[in-house]
């Protein structure tokens, strides 16, 4: 699906606007957001992009393990986000090891970045390599959770059940505001991951099932729960940078959710539908790297860049460049090739085997 590569991809730069045009003050040694006043307003609603991304993650890994084993879908979550993410750690202890560099520094020992290497590094309360590592493991939560969908097996009807428990221990949680039930069930994010996987179950069935109404419930469910997770995650920035450093209002916030729904939406049922090409796989393929890199890229540029009296415009948009070109090279050069080789190679499929998996795939 073409239209989610573009997706992916706008999702990236909103957060790359963020963080390089409002969050990183360190990095510039000024308040970005009175470097550029104009755009900040716009900029500073980028720190959505990551729940974006949660809703594409939750309608693309429901299409990935449909009709797959546990085995299948672990060993594509591995290949999938181990090696640029192991690339993007070397990057960052060698950026802090081997330089002066110092906006950002997580000042982690060998060992801590060892731990980050697992990702699993906030089960153990050690600080995150990168501050754009926290995304990734609401991620890994998400799979853990549905790993139970696909250990029972994937169809439409468990996938509702799956996802109308998942919707009603958000509400519990909320109400109960346990700090462990909270790490578990991420009542926070967790309507993204469930609006995503119903809008999947639309794209794939449509009104073709009896209870047709039942995915677009939870969407409206998701994103209800939705407005009041991104205004308070909003309000806890502004309560740490001030309005005037992240200038963002809640009718913004409002109208970027109700965006992000509305073309997640579209999407679903095909009314946003792109043709595939080189570029749109290109842009989808350097995603997940610029989202790991560009916080790197900007401790090493943009400091250099202001001491040699570039301005300020100049200077960031050399760096998103720079930024992106990096991401495409990594996706280009390493992270493909290396998935490529952790890949298991894929038996020739006979018909009968297929017959099977159709079958499977059709029992409710």
């Amino acid at each position: 699906m073409a239209e989610l590569d573009l997706l992916r991809f706008l999702a990236a730069l909103a957060v790359v606007a963020f963080h390089y045009l409002v969050a990183y003050a360190s990095v510039w040694g000024d308040r970005p957001a009175e470097l550029f006043p104009a755009l900040a307003p716009i900029a500073g609603l980028g720190i959505l992009g990551v729940e974006l991304f949660f809703i594409i993650s939750g309608f693309v890994i429901l299409m990935s393990v449909w009709g797959r084993g546990l085995g299948a879908f672990a060993r594509s979550r591995l290949v999938r986000l181990y090696p640029a993410y192991w690339l993007s750690l070397a990057a960052i202890a060698a950026l802090y090891g081997l330089t002066a560099a110092k906006p950002l520094d997580p000042k982690l020992s060998p060992g801590e970045y060892l731990v980050n290497a697992t990702m699993f590094q906030r089960l153990f309360k050690i600080t995150d390599a990168s501050g754009v590592y926290w995304s990734l493991w609401a991620e890994l939560r998400f799979y853990l959770l549905i790993s139970i969908l696909v250990i029972i097996g994937v169809t439409y009807g468990r996938v509702l059940t799956f996802a109308g428990s998942w919707l009603a221990a958000v509400i519990g949680a909320r109400l109960l505001d346990d700090s462990l039930v909270n790490e578990i069930v991420m009542p926070d994010y967790a309507p993204y991951f469930i609006a995503g996987m119903a809008l999947y179950l639309i794209h794939k069935h449509g009104h073709k099932r009896g209870s047709a109404w039942l995915p677009w419930l939870y969407v409206a469910a998701g994103y209800a729960l939705s407005i009041g997770s991104a205004l308070d995650r909003v309000h806890r920035r502004i309560d740490l940078a001030g309005f005037k450093n992240m200038p963002v209002t809640d009718t913004g916030v409002i109208v970027t959710v109700t965006l992000i729904y509305i073309a997640m939406s579209l999407a679903a049922l095909g009314l946003l539908r792109l043709k595939p090409s080189r570029l749109l796989t290109a842009l989808g393929g350097t995603t997940y790297p610029l989202y790991l890199f560009h916080s790197a890229v900007a401790v090493a540029l943009i400091p250099l860049l202001l001491a040699g009296d570039l301005p300020a415009w100049t200077t960031v948009t050399i760096t998103t460049l720079a930024a992106i070109l990096l991401s495409y090279l990594v996706y280009s050069f390493a992270e493909r090739p290396i998935q490529r080789l952790l890949k298991p190679r894929r038996r020739p499929e006979t018909p009968a085997a297929r017959a099977v998996e159709v079958q499977k795939a059709s029992v409710p």
